[in-house]
């Protein structure tokens, strides 16, 4: 919470210390209790139409990154960046400064920015902590004894990999699987965990897509959402989360295989 404090040195500004600090304590307590800091005068705003440009600056090299139109390794400065999106070095600041706490690029000093490579022991790190948050986040949601029209996203998205398999759509396929996945976690509601397993999903995006089109095609995992939705509808905890786990571990046995016979060392 930006804040205006003096700093206490000696002259006029001491007198005012304590007021200052009495000030930053009563903004911390306001927005506490209100959630909200409008109105409240030693609050500080960006400019909405600033964070518009940073939302679509971010929205624009994310969707870049993950289609694999900015490839793993490319780099650019900042300005180059900026020059790319059509706007201002600001905006684009802060949108790469989001990328990079996802784990999308990385920013160097004095050498601008590279979009990181993924590497197979990156998708076995990544695949090891989906295996431990998603079937608790599954079991937890099962104990719920979820309704039918609570499970519709996933039933949706089920049926979708389905017709999309039958259709030998492989793209339509994975957007559905991933559609899975994350409407599954929403409607856990752990926002964190959430924010979590979307930054790894993103993460494995482009290694997902490379592979999804030299593996067996996914009859088995459609098969497996299916048994995992079935599980959900029953209410059956310990079973959803056996299920899932499993799920997990098949999946990343098999892209590490794949990758592995590729003689793949990054995308």
């Amino acid at each position: 919470v930006p804040v205006r404090i003096f700093d206490g040195a000696n002259g006029p500004n001491a007198a005012h210390e304590d007021l200052s600090l009495c000030s930053l304590m009563y903004t911390l307590m306001y927005v506490t209790l209100y959630g909200q800091t409008r109105n409240h005068p030693n609050m500080t705003f960006a400019r909405p139409e600033r964070a518009s440009r940073t939302d679509d600056a971010y929205v624009r090299l994310k969707a870049a990154i993950l289609s694999a139109d900015l490839p793993p390794g490319t780099q650019a400065t900042e300005l180059e960046v900026a020059a790319h999106l059509g706007m201002s070095r600001t905006p684009a600041r802060e949108a790469l400064i989001r990328l990079e706490a996802e784990g999308l690029v990385e920013i160097r000093a004095r050498k601008g920015v590279r979009v990181l490579p993924i590497q197979p022991s990156d998708m076995a790190e990544i695949y090891e902590i989906l295996t431990a948050i998603e079937p608790q986040a599954a079991a937890e949601l099962a104990r719920r004894k979820p309704t039918k029209q609570d499970l519709a996203p996933l039933a949706r998205a089920t049926s979708d990999m389905e017709a999309a398999l039958k259709a030998d759509d492989l793209t339509d396929w994975a957007a559905a699987d991933d559609r899975f996945h994350r409407a599954l976690l929403e409607m856990h509601g752990n926002v964190r965990l959430t924010g979590i397993a979307t930054s790894l999903y993103d993460q494995a995006h482009r290694v997902r897509l490379v592979t999804l089109r030299v593996r067996d095609k996914p009859v088995q995992s459609t098969r497996e959402h299916r048994m995992i939705l079935d599980a959900l509808q029953k209410g059956d905890v310990e079973g959803v989360r056996s299920l899932f786990r499993k799920h997990r571990e098949r999946s990343v046995r098999e892209l590490l295989t794949c990758l592995n016979m590729l003689g793949v060392r990054q995308l």
